[in-house]
């Protein structure tokens, strides 16, 4: 119970309730404080319960919250019967039954708010009978049914989107990248095409380039085919390197054997095979299988609680205890043949235990070369992709090391030219600056003496002139190499194609019956798909539905633990009250003085006889006290009066020390006298 509270009194200290409570104050709450809390949580559950419940009945509170809690699929602590007395604990506010409440929602805040989010889509409402018998009213309903299950369609698919990690920040960034690439290619293909209507028999082109295009593609699949059949045949040429391996090691195995050492060996393997056949691999399924039957049987069962587990601890100890008494037994008996067998048992199952032993050394040998030699596979395969050719070895390798080190030569003498042509650059790139920097001036000059000549504008208009007419000659040249090179692609284009036609017609062939069995595969697929998804959405239900229940359970089981605890709690105090009553009677009742002294009533006894002389002494002292009291205070008025006077003697007789001069003053007989 103290965790429960301390749990309730840390979520509410956090956002978004934030009350300061700690365990003393949360504990010393009143009723109607308790269930305002419950309704504040119930509130930032579902918004539509936050209503101050002073300013509601009582009646109407408890319903409300009754009908959300049952929508929560909240269960009570208790048997069923106990229904009416949690009813009564909530309409009060009674702590047992407001605590393990306000437990369960906090635990599950976030699920609870999800599950009343649907609630108030999902929980159909509940027409008559006879009021679907009117047509309006039936239609309306099964329109309303659709509307509920296509929210579940939607609301799935939403979640589905939640957790695909997909975010819609991200989707619009896309989106928006994508239309302005797809505006910038609207604009591109524009201009080119602007460019490609001011050709002649522009049309003729673009049929012809995108034919090429398609023959293209056309080549990349078939390129793509021809790597797939590399590869195939690669994996062929590795299986007969692998056979060939096989028929050279036993042809050495079997080069100075005969046939009886060949039999012997058949033999030894047959026996190994069939040891593992018939002895180990099945006891291995047998153990698996009683594995798997001892889970499934672990998961059927319920959960345990404290009390099972300790009984089947108990039945441990008890099972232990009966096999060492067997042991004992046995070892009393001590038969001398039993001795002797002992002996060549213990040696039957050392050899046993060295069988097993070998042949999982054997059987993991052979999945370790598996795994090599699917590794040398792998690494050949991938070796291949990269170079397209096999690994080198041997002679192969040494011939490429000679050409490696002549083109490393070769490459020392072209760097060295470069070398040597870079710095012929910066000296022609030096060269040409110089030239440029005469000709600015040379420029100058000439525009000065145009200037002077009345003829300014002239050379320039003369090298504009020059430079127009070398493009235009440029562009000439250029559209009839255009014109003739663009004759010549498509006549090249053409014997490509009637080229490339041939060439595919055996392949083109062998790929029709290809997509045959491909369709037949995917259809194939598609059928053995929906199998396998129908059976995946009913065990997903199944499980949904276990789970559920197994929640439910552990939550049972839980307030059932709580409940244990605190009745032991209880029990122990009860227990230890019972032990000192025990105590009591047992020193009360006994003979030995100095035994019932130790009673806690001959103490309380003691102590009340003790208090009652004293109350006795106080009251005859009060007596006393009020007798003389008259006397006491006329005497202590008395006091007072003297204590006066002698205080205006002792005023007169300092005021006469200051004052002297007029007169002295002059005690006789008790009595004081002034004389001026």
């Amino acid at each position: 119970m103290s965790e429960q509270l301390k749990f309730i009194v840390e979520q509410l200290s956090k956002d978004p309730f934030k009350k300061n409570f700690n365990l003393i104050t949360f504990d010393s709450l009143e009723p109607m404080q308790l269930l305002q809390i419950v309704n504040d949580v119930l509130a930032e559950i579902d918004p539509k319960q936050a209503i101050d419940i002073r300013e509601e009945m009582p009646e109407q509170t408890a319903k409300r919250m009754f009908t959300l809690l049952g929508m929560l699929k909240y269960k009570p602590p208790g048997n069923v019967s106990d229904v009416s007395g949690f009813r009564q604990g909530l309409v009060t506010g009674n702590k047992p039954v407001i605590h393990p409440i306000l437990h369960w929602l906090l635990q599950r805040v976030p699920e609870l708010k999800k599950r009343s989010y649907l609630a108030r889509f999902l929980v159909k409402l509940e027409v008559p009978a006879e009021f679907l018998q009117d047509d309006i009213i039936n239609d309306t309903y099964h329109q309303y049914e659709e509307l509920v299950e296509g929210f579940k369609t939607y609301h799935k698919e939403c979640e589905q989107l939640r957790t695909s990690g997909f975010s819609t920040a991200e989707i619009r960034r896309d989106i928006s990248a994508m239309e302005e690439e797809k505006d910038q290619l609207i604009k591109r293909v524009e201009r080119l095409k602007k460019r490609v209507e001011s050709v002649s028999n522009h049309q003729r082109m673009l049929e012809l380039a995108s034919q090429l295009r398609v023959e293209k593609e056309r080549e990349g699949s078939l390129t793509q085919q021809k790597q797939e059949q590399k590869n195939q045949l690669f994996q062929a040429e590795q299986r007969l390197q692998r056979s060939q391996q096989q028929l050279k090691d036993l042809q050495q195995a079997a080069a100075g054997a005969n046939s009886e050492s060949l039999m012997k060996r058949l033999e030894e393997e047959i026996k190994i095979n069939s040891y593992m056949v018939s002895e180990k691999l099945p006891k291995e399924l047998e153990s698996r299988k009683r594995t798997v039957q001892y889970l499934q049987k672990v998961v059927s069962e319920p959960a345990m609680g404290q009390a099972d587990l300790q009984e089947l601890e108990n039945k441990i100890k008890d099972v232990n205890s009966q096999i060492n008494q067997l042991i004992e037994k046995r070892m009393m008996r001590n038969d001398p043949m039993d001795d002797k067998l002992t002996l060549f048992r213990q040696q039957a199952s050392i050899i046993i235990r060295k069988k097993e032993a070998k042949a999982e050394e054997l059987q993991e040998a052979r999945e370790e070369l598996a795994t090599a030699e699917k590794e040398l596979a792998q690494r050949t395969s991938q070796a291949r992709d990269l170079n397209g050719d096999e690994v080198i070895q041997g002679d192969e390798l040494k011939r490429l090391v000679v050409k490696l080190r002549s083109k490393g030569t070769v490459y020392k003498k072209k760097r060295q030219d470069i070398a040597e042509m870079k710095a012929e650059y910066g000296v022609l790139q030096r060269t040409e600056e110089i030239l440029k920097q005469k000709h600015e001036t040379i420029q100058q000059q000439l525009q000065t003496m145009e200037a002077q000549k009345g003829i300014s504008g002239y050379s320039d208009t003369q090298e504009e002139l020059e430079r127009v007419s070398a493009i235009k000659s440029e562009l000439d040249e250029k559209k009839g190499r255009t014109l003739d090179g663009m004759s010549e692609m498509v006549k090249k284009l053409n014997s490509m194609i009637v080229e490339k036609k041939s060439a595919l017609a055996p392949i083109i062939k062998e790929l029709r019956t290809v997509r045959q069995q491909c369709q037949d595969l995917t259809q194939e697929y598609e059928e053995k798909k929906a199998q396998y998804e129908s059976c995946s959405a009913g065990l997903e239900s199944n499980r949904s539905k276990l789970e559920q229940e197994v929640k439910a359970l552990r939550d049972e089981t839980a307030q059932e633990e709580n409940r244990y605890h605190y009745i032991n709690c209880m029990t122990e105090v009860i227990e230890m009250q019972m032990q000192r009553a025990a105590e009591e009677m047992k020193a009360y009742v006994s003979s030995d003085p100095q035994e019932r002294k130790k009673a806690i009533r001959e103490v309380y006894m003691k102590n009340i006889s003790e208090q009652e002389s004293l109350g006795k002494k106080l009251r005859e002292k009060q007596k006393t006290v009020r007798e003389s009291h008259a006397a006491n205070m006329k005497q202590m008025k008395m006091w007072r009066d003297l204590e006066q006077l002698m205080e205006c003697k002792r005023q007169c007789f300092i005021r006469a020390q200051s004052q002297a001069s007029i007169g002295q003053v002059i005690q006789e007989g008790g009595e004081d006298r002034l004389v001026l």
